[in-house]
Parts: structure tokens; C-alpha cells; sequence
């Protein structure tokens, strides 16, 4: 199966630190990204989740969909891999979605679970800001005035 028809990536423990790592084109679970980063060695747990807001640069937003090249799975897994190896943290999760999303579906969900607050937030940020850069997933985005935008792409 390939990132673009359901998912491949990491689904179980990989040394003990990434829990979850994929890019899927079927609706994403928050309470899937939760359970798996679940640890009791873990006092905190940071978690994003990124929806298609119903705007974008002063102009509205109706639908967009993301694309994803072959190695989106292989990539997702070595990003998360370089978090779960920081010190502290117990476990890292992400999944990205590809495909056709209208307003409201979720894009992105990540989290990561660590001894501290501190740790987790930081390390959790830090994912989702390489994420967007290195990834890659391209999003084309259709506005309400019939234009539309590709972002990522070159």
C-alpha cells in the first residue's frame, strides 16, 4: 500500500520512540495520535492538530488537496525518528493527509509524549515546523473567487 492509498509508514514501536509516522489519505484520528504516544514514564504529552482554516492570505478558502511523493512515509519516519531520539522523550507520532480536504478536516495530527512539559511542547513544535518545510507534500488550494494555488512546489 502506498502513502496515497491508505498509508503505509510506522505503526508499531520503532525502539521504543516512534509510535506512529505516515502520511494517509483517510480522515485522521486524533484519539489513534493520542493512544499511541500514551507511555507511563511520560508526564506530559504536547499535541497539534492542523485543520484547513477557511482562509488564506486575505482570501477564502473552499477546498484544497494535498499531494504526496513516493517517499512521504520513508521521509515522515526519519523526521520523527530524529524527535524521538531526544533526550526525554518517550514517544513521537504523526500523520499527515493527502488527498481532496474541504474546510475543518484535519491536515496534520502530531504529538509527543516526554518526562516533562517542557520537552514535549518544544520537540512537538519543532516536528510540525520541519514537517511543513521537509516533507513531501504539496497543497493545492482552490479559493472562493475560482482561483487557485499551489504551495510547496519548487
Amino acid at each position: 500500500m502506498t502513502a496515497t492509498e491508505g498509508g503505509s509508514g510506522v505503526d508499531a514501536e520503532v525502539g521504543g520512540a516512534v509510535a506512529l509516522a505516515r502520511v494517509q489519505d483517510q480522515p485522521l484520528s486524533v484519539d489513534e495520535v493520542l493512544a499511541a504516544v500514551r507511555n507511563d514514564r511520560a508526564g506530559a504529552v504536547a499535541l497539534f492538530v492542523g485543520q484547513v482554516r477557511d482562509h488564506d492570505g486575505g482570501r477564502g478558502v473552499v477546498a484544497l488537496d494535498y499531494s504526496a511523493h513516493p517517499s512521504a512515509d520513508s521521509v515522515a519516519e526519519t523526521i520523527t525518528q530524529r524527535y524521538a531520539a531526544r533526550p526525554g522523550i518517550e514517544r513521537v507520532a504523526m500523520v499527515h493527509r493527502v488527498g481532496s480536504l474541504v474546510v475543518g478536516d484535519l491536515a496534520i495530527v502530531a504529538a509527543v509524549s516526554a518526562a516533562h512539559r517542557g520537552e514535549a511542547f518544544e520537540a512537538c513544535s519543532q516536528l510540525v515546523e520541519e514537517v511543513k518545510a521537509a516533507l513531501p507534500i504539496w497543497k493545492h488550494q482552490q479559493f472562493a473567487d475560482g482561483t487557485h494555488e499551489w504551495v510547496g512546489i519548487g
